[in-house]
């Protein structure tokens, strides 16, 4: 028996768009790989491998996703610059899943809006790079892209690029999809456990007054549900949750490899992810990766810089979301802290203008980006609160919803953002540096930033 399916009018098969017709575009940041036999060898192995993501997952996301647009959820995207195969274990996926969940309790509740949880993870294998080669000792060598691609240490060897390592990738991401799902639905989500996961951040912080009151209201609502008989043992959405995974789609073979058509509806996903989105060096209007994501049905973004023009931003989206519809594309703004507020109202203004539904979420990491005396790239905590800060009053003088925040970050306590209530110093920098290749920040700091950021949304809300 056939199921009908109702398809928005954007999830309509394309007349001339395929899987491989990003190939007649420029494709920037793609690997220049020895043996064009290989990848097509490495590539036909994995398009016969089962989906990481399903279709109806996506279909969903992209359903919350329009919820957002509207201003009646808020999107909270997070995760490493850059996934490792070396680090690959449990315990790193489990503090990240932890971190997410704490975050996304303080700001729904603060906020009263349902948070949509949207990892970094599970695929965010690649990494663009200003330059083909870097230079170290007077030794030149190709740079690296992330573990999908070429390895990290610097010698000849590591650097060339290997096409097996996508199989690599592969099932990493299914492992880690796997373990995800496993704790999404197997009691670490428990809200009450997650409650108190943020107690015992805010007992051993330095500003603990500063957030406190908020902890105490949870609490209290917390307490007051289960005198009403509302627990996890007979409540499923106190003790389960959902989370979604997303990375860049940055390495155009393997996105291709992994895009399926969908048994119910016909139509093209990208099956590597539930949502993927185009970085600032490969957005142009006329580039492979903007047509490769153009025909997929997944819910997409697209990185906003500080050079962005206005009428620039409105072909994209109609490139991108021809149909207009909600939930189909976040502009994911990446402007620095001393920049959003001169260059982001203009580009608002005009999305408003001609009537364009799109989600607004802030990346208040690559903007701020600098490198310390000792050698170091870092971020200072104090600037990506202030482009959050800033995000959220443009949007609110230009009667637009900010709709998220998408943040570099870790379950784990590293020493790479200066700053935050405990005070990390440029000269604490080298005690605990682990990235692959952007600073994040630690799991003292993006909850801090988690209760910052819910006092702002309920401002909002409150306006």
């Amino acid at each position: 028996m056939e199921v009908e399916v109702d398809t928005p009018v954007s999830e309509r098969p394309s007349q001339t768009w395929t899987p491989q017709s990003w190939r007649s575009f420029d494709a920037r940041q793609q690997p220049n790989y020895g043996s064009a036999a290989q990848v097509d060898q490495v590539t036909r192995e994995l398009s016969g491998y089962p989906p990481l993501v399903f279709a109806a997952e996506a279909r969903e996301l992209r359903r919350q996703l329009a919820q957002v647009a509207e201003g009646k959820a808020f999107l909270l995207q997070g995760g490493d610059c850059a996934e490792s195969f070396a680090d690959f274990n449990a315990n790193r996926i489990r503090d990240t899943f932890k971190v997410l969940l704490q975050m996304a309790v303080v700001l729904t509740f603060a906020g009263n809006l349902p948070v949509v949880k949207v990892a970094r993870m599970a695929g965010q294998y690649a990494k663009p790079r200003s330059a083909d080669t870097e230079t170290i000792g007077g030794v030149e060598l190709p740079s690296y892209r992330g573990d999908i691609i070429n390895g990290i240490d610097f010698t000849a060897e590591a650097r060339v690029p290997d096409p097996q390592r996508m199989l690599t990738a592969y099932n990493q991401s299914a492992a880690t999809l796997n373990l995800l799902r496993a704790f999404a639905q197997g009691g670490l989500a428990d809200l009450h456990q997650v409650h108190g996961w943020n107690l015992s951040f805010l007992e051993n912080n330095p500003q603990r007054e500063k957030y406190a009151q908020l902890a105490e209201r949870l609490q209290e609502a917390l307490e007051f549900m289960a005198v009403c008989g509302v627990t996890s043992a007979n409540t499923p959405a106190i003790r389960e949750t959902v989370l979604y995974t997303s990375h860049e789609a940055l390495l155009l073979d393997y996105e291709q490899a992994l895009t399926r058509t969908d048994s119910l509806s016909g139509n093209w996903y990208d099956c590597s992810a539930h949502m993927l989105w185009i970085g600032e060096r490969t957005r142009q209007l006329d580039g492979a990766h903007v047509e490769f994501l153009s025909g997929v049905c997944n819910p997409i973004g697209v990185k906003v810089g500080p050079n962005m023009q206005a009428d620039e931003l409105l072909r994209l989206i109609d490139k991108l979301n021809p149909h207009n519809e909600a939930g189909r594309l976040t502009l994911i703004t990446r402007m620095g802290a001393d920049t959003l507020g001169e260059k982001l109202p203009a580009l608002v203004q005009a999305v408003q203008r001609e009537g364009r539904s799109v989600v607004w979420s802030a990346d208040p990491m690559h903007g701020n980006t600098v490198k310390a005396s000792s050698g170091y790239k870092t971020r200072d905590f104090d600037k990506i609160l202030r482009e959050i800060r800033d995000f959220f009053a443009v949007h609110r003088a230009e009667g637009s919803h900010p709709g998220g925040i998408h943040l570099e970050m870790t379950g784990e306590h590293v020493t790479e953002c200066t700053g935050g209530a405990w005070k990390i110093s440029e000269a604490d920098l080298a005690s605990c540096y682990r990235t692959q290749c952007d600073p994040r920040l630690n799991a003292d700091q993006v909850l801090e930033l988690a209760f910052c950021v819910a006092e702002w949304l309920r401002d909002d809300r409150s306006a």
